[in-house]
This record gives structure tokens, sequence and C-alpha cells, in this order.
């Protein structure tokens, strides 16, 4: 394992998780998880579990994604801001 991109990983892990829950708009928050979930995947398979990474990649950063962004399109606001 090469520590230093360990610690570049997981410091967008860490800068990932806080704008998806700072952020106002759905959408975004949306997209940051679906890049936080990427760099998961790169962070499982850098540690050497490729099998975790993989699922990661196509559940977390893929389907997820899809489906919150989805999710977000068929929803209205109660309120015009």
């Amino acid at each position: 394992m090469i520590w230093q991109l360990d610690l570049i990983l997981l410091i967008f892990v860490v800068i990932c998780a806080i704008a998806a829950i700072t952020v106002k708009d759905l959408l975004s928050s949306a997209v940051i998880l679906g890049a936080y979930s990427f760099f998961m995947c790169l962070l499982w398979v850098e540690m050497g579990s490729v099998d975790v990474g993989f699922t990661e990649a196509a559940v977390g950063a893929g389907v997820s994604t899809v489906f919150f962004v989805a999710a977000v399109y068929n929803t209205t606001r109660r309120t015009k801001d």
C-alpha cells in the first residue's frame, strides 16, 4: 500500500462527506454522494480488496447515484424559493 495515496483518497472522502451534508441543493448532494462512493471504491481497491471495491463501484457509485438523481427529479417543492 502506498500511504500517500491512501492519505489523498481519505482526504477526498472526508471532503465529499462534509460537502454532501452541507450543500443545500439535493441534486448536488446526490452527485457528491456518487463521488464519495467512487473515492471509497478507489480506496478499497488500493487496500487490496478488489471485490469490495468492484461492488462499491457498481452499487454505490452506479446504481444508487442513478436512483438518487431520479428521485430528486421526481420531487417537487412545496414553496417556491
